[in-house]
């Protein structure tokens, strides 16, 4: 049986993330210090993988965070589809669980199943699940492609996710994410299965 072997990672570190304001897909902010670094361990552990094609989002976090990848000549492609979710009127303000009940409250709402709410001005879970369906599509039909690397965002790669492995979305939260954690599922052509979940062997001193 021939397996597809899917690398999934989140972007390295901005310093929006190290501040906690909230990026989404309006907010195209270049990797840090610290994301710089944390994409060449990354290169460094993963070089070696015969990487078929790479699939990120348009955001440039996405893009400078498999850089070495692309120099090396593997083939690319960026996806707007595969962008983070859009916090509408959040993005680019502080954002914590403590402080911003509203923020609260819509997270609770999607862990009831209220995934069709969107924040304001913003997206819901189910309108990126849409426009993320085409480019799954690519990754389950293109048979020649035996090894991929996807870089993408924390929230949606929580909602990838559950498409890939059949969740509903209210469980996306199970998911959890860290800047460069990697994810490696195995696609059968049936079904995905997580390999190994959240390793970050490769951002360890």
């Amino acid at each position: 049986m021939t397996v597809k072997k899917v690398y999934l990672i989140r972007h390295g570190q901005t310093d929006y993330n190290l501040q906690h304001i909230v990026q989404g897909s309006g907010v195209d902010a270049p990797l840090n210090a610290t994301g710089l670094w944390q994409a060449e361990q990354f290169y460094k552990h993963y070089s070696h993988v015969p990487f078929d094609r790479i699939y990120t989002s348009a955001l440039q976090r996405a893009q400078q965070s498999v850089a070495s990848f692309i120099q090396d000549g593997c083939q690319w492609e960026a996806h707007s589809g595969l962008n983070e979710i859009n916090w509408g009127d959040r993005e680019g303000t502080k954002i914590t669980l403590e402080e911003d009940q509203y923020y609260n409250d819509m997270l609770a709402s999607w862990r009831s199943g209220q995934t069709d709410l969107a924040i304001a001005g913003g997206e819901s879970p189910e309108d990126v699940a849409a426009r993320q369906l085409p480019i799954i599509d690519l990754i389950k039909n293109r048979e020649d492609e035996k090894t991929i690397l996807v870089c993408m965002h924390g929230r949606a790669i929580r909602v990838f996710l559950c498409q890939l492995l059949n969740y509903p979305l209210k469980c996306m939260d199970f998911f959890e994410h860290r800047n460069l954690g990697l994810y490696v599922l195995h696609f059968t052509g049936n079904f995905f299965r997580i390999a190994e979940h959240l390793n970050v062997e490769h951002l360890k001193e």
